[in-house]
Formats: structure tokens, sequence, C-alpha cells
């Protein structure tokens, strides 16, 4: 394997667990709202349909805000990254000769010798100057640019599987095992989501999970007790 199609297999390595770790991290926001939501239904009436369209509505808003987020925020670094490279296109063609240095320079920074450095820029630059500039200078791959809408859909999907498992642990149990189902079901995904995420993250488990569980049981919680005070009212 080259050096290129080494590095190339890296970035699209990083790539998917970028994309993994971001539809954990969406599908325990829906897990987490969902079940703040419906908990707090449930604490204030036993009425059933309430509670369901309490939460579709909740699944539904949720995952269109989740989409919505992160289009506008993959199209801001989308178009950073274009105008970057329209950029460093043009000082290829106007000046070549100080682009060659500043690659020169930049690759000695990571650690080649001088003649060495000079040697790869040249070849680089010989190769694909503005694919050598971005990837060293930049940091960005001209052929992998970041998707607004493949973002927004996976938002999308992410937040409403996570969404869909307390809508359904409080719709199908009875009145009096809607709650307790709903909170042991909730905790379990979010003990595989900790685990998950920290995983990914190459970061210790325990403390993970015990953020993810300690953050949703606490929403429970609250909005139960909530829900409970105002039904009460």
């Amino acid at each position: 394997m080259t050096e290129a199609e080494s590095g190339t297999q890296s970035a699209a390595i990083s790539t998917r667990l970028n994309w993994l770790r971001a539809g954990v991290l969406g599908a325990n926001d829906g897990i987490i709202s969902t079940a703040g939501l419906v908990v707090g239904v449930a604490g204030a009436t036993t009425s059933r349909s309430s509670i369901l369209a309490a939460g579709v509505a909740g699944l539904l808003a949720g995952a269109l805000s989740m989409a919505a987020g992160e289009y506008v925020s993959v199209s801001s670094q989308r178009d950073s990254e274009k105008a970057a490279l329209d950029m460093e296109r043009r000082e290829l063609a106007e000046s070549p000769v100080e682009e060659l240095e500043e690659l020169t320079g930049l690759l000695v920074q990571r650690g080649l010798s001088t003649d060495v450095a000079r040697e790869a820029a040249e070849q680089l630059t010989e190769r694909d100057a503005l694919r050598a500039h971005a990837r060293v200078e930049l940091g960005i791959n001209p052929d992998e640019l970041a998707n607004p809408w493949h973002a927004a859909l996976a938002s999308l999907v992410a937040f409403t599987v996570g969404a869909l498992l307390p809508l359904l642990a409080i719709v199908l149990p009875g009145a009096s095992g809607r709650v307790p189902v709903t909170v042991v079901a909730v905790l379990v995904a979010l003990t595989l989501c900790g685990v998950l995420s920290a995983r990914l993250g190459g970061a210790p488990a325990g403390r993970a999970v015990l953020r993810n569980v300690a953050g949703g049981a606490l929403a429970m919680a609250v909005t139960y007790a909530v829900g409970t005070w105002l039904g009460a009212s």
C-alpha cells in the first residue's frame, strides 16, 4: 500500500468514526429528550393518547430541529472549506514558487529534513498541487467535503431511532407500569450509548456511562415531578 493510499484509507476510517460518533450522540439526545417529555406527561395524566401525542410531537420536533441545525452547521463548514480551497487555488496560480516554499516549510515542521521536505514538496506539487496544499496546509480532503444533506439525514435518523425507545416504552405497558418500564429501558439504553461513545472516543467507559445515566435520570426525575405537580394542580 502506498503512502497516498494509506492516507486515504486513514481519512476514510476517521470519517466513518466521526459519523458513527455523531450518530450515537444523536440517538442519545433522542432518548433523553423524549424520555423526559413522555415521563413528564405521564406524571400529569394517565391518558395513553395524550402521552402518545406529546411523545410523537416531541420526536418530530426534536428530529427536525436536529436535522435543520446540522444542515446549517455543516453548510457553513462546507462553504468555509470551499472558500479556503478557492483561495489556495488562486495563490498557486499567482505565486507558485512561494507556495512551493510554503509547502516545504510545512513538511519541515512535520519532522522532515529540509532536503527531503523539498523533494517531497516538489513531487506532491507535480502530482497535484492543490490537493497537497489542501491536505498539508488546510487539513482538507478536496474529495471529501462535508455534505450538509448527509449530515441532516443522519441526525434525523439517529434522533428518531433514539426517541422511539422511550416512546414505545411509555405507551405499550399499562398505566401502572409505564413509568418504571420507561425508566429502566432508558437507563439501559443510555448505558449502552455511554459505553459505545467512550470506546469510539478512546475514553474510559465508566465515567462516560455515569455522566450519561445520571443526566438521563435527572431529566426524567425533574420532568416527572413537574408533571405530577401540574397534574395535581
